[in-house]
């Protein structure tokens, strides 16, 4: 007896899937002109201010912002597919994006007065970077960079690592204290004004083209309305920065098996201990491929599932609170990061048993993927994340999201 195949979708589905398809296919060409490079951009270790500049003018930016605000008000899945179709071309553009698209969440948190104010930036075409992390000094919670008022000013003073994307942006949300005033605040700064300094001194092994580097602020005036008053609250803020590097992921694994593909049709040497046949028709060479592509699906498939958690958690039909809206989400992304980094770096790694020992080579750069992969799950150690799952899990603890980074507060 035979079947036919099911072809019937369901309307709903359907109608999902094709609005993303008129989505991608406004940005899938400046994708591929931005992979054409990518090589080459890796070697020569330029930075991607003109590709960036591309995704600008076709508006990639403003995915997040609302229509009303003039954006494209598009929902976490689909935003996360895009993000991780971009990393595929290249991960380190993609990245880049985190801080402009997390000031974009924040600014949604906002009063509208605020939104009015900054959207239309966004809307224009303006990105955003950060800095919040300092290398060391600063106790856990706080921050050496300052906040001194000036007059009906404030001035800004610190020094910032980790500045992902800055030096490709119009503005920066700095992480800053005030005297007199707990927690820590956002200072909006912009890139070129006087007391800005970016440096171009990332010496990772991976993620090169990120402009992850140093930026100084000596006495950077700041406008009182460019302040936010942030504190450590339960909002989908830190499980979204964090769900973009696990896309960040998603697409180098892509990259991987599109890199394992051209390599394993192309190749025309084998080895006598093999089969004899081209590596294309290899049964254990098919095999490994297989293996390779199947962990890359399930990284993705982790990474779209956590965002749609995070679309269930927005959506005020299911009349969630506040807090259950923060734990859906915050669990999912924590729950992906035990999973993503794991699987995209195996991939990464299995590329080269595929390939032998050609694929060591220097002009085909294909260490960069697991470099690149292992780069990106440094972030935000999984095994922190295990024991937060597990204590949610048995005990019902709310889940804390990543908020801050610095020394161990120490007695007295």
């Amino acid at each position: 007896m035979t079947y036919a195949p099911e072809t019937t979708v369901p309307a709903q589905a359907a109608s999902a899937e094709a609005a993303y398809e008129k989505l991608a296919g406004r940005f899938r060409p400046v994708f591929a002109r931005i992979a054409e490079g990518a090589l080459a951009r890796e070697q020569d270790r330029v930075l991607p201010f003109e590709q960036v500049r591309w995704l600008n003018e076709a508006g990639f930016g403003r995915l997040r912002v609302p229509v009303e605000h003039g954006g494209d008000g598009i929902g976490f899945e689909p935003f996360f597919r895009l993000l991780i179709e971009l990393a595929e071309a290249d991960s380190s553009v993609a990245h880049l994006y985190r801080s402009h698209f997390a000031f974009v969440e924040t600014v949604g948190l906002e009063p509208e007065d605020f939104q009015n104010r900054w959207y239309p930036r966004v809307v224009a075409g303006e990105i955003f970077g950060n800095a919040a992390t300092e290398r060391s000094g600063n106790v856990i919670g706080t921050t050496g960079t300052t906040l001194s008022r000036d007059g009906e000013d404030w001035l800004l003073n610190g020094r910032k690592f980790y500045t992902t994307g800055t030096i490709f942006a119009e503005w920066i949300a700095v992480t800053a204290s005030t005297e007199g005033i707990d927690g820590r605040q956002y200072a909006v700064v912009r890139t070129t004004q006087p007391g800005v300094e970016i440096l171009d001194d990332w010496d990772g092994f991976g993620q090169q083209l990120t402009g992850t580097g140093t930026t100084i602020f000596r006495d950077a005036v700041v406008p009182q309305a460019n302040i936010i008053q942030r504190s450590v609250s339960t909002t989908h803020e830190p499980a979204f920065f964090q769900l973009v590097l696990l896309a960040v992921l998603a697409g180098i694994g892509r990259a991987a098996l599109a890199d394992a593909r051209s390599l394993v049709r192309d190749r025309k040497r084998t080895f006598n201990t093999g089969s004899g046949e081209l590596f294309r028709n290899d049964p254990l060479i098919l095999q490994l491929v297989g293996h390779l592509s199947a962990k890359v699906f399930a990284a993705e498939s982790v990474v779209l599932a956590a965002a749609r958690e995070l679309d269930a958690a927005a959506d005020p039909e299911l009349d969630l609170t506040h807090v259950q809206r923060y734990v859906r989400g915050e669990v999912a992304v924590e729950k992906a990061q035990l999973l993503v980094p794991e699987l995209v770096q195996s991939a990464a790694q299995q590329l080269f048993d595929i390939t032998g020992a050609s694929s060591t080579s220097k002009s085909k750069s294909l260490d960069r993927h697991w470099r690149n992969a292992r780069t990106v799950s440094t972030h935000n150690p999984a095994v922190f994340k295990a024991r937060i799952v597990g204590d949610y899990e048995i005990n019902g603890t709310t889940p804390e999201g990543l908020h801050s980074i610095g020394d161990v507060r120490t007695a007295g």
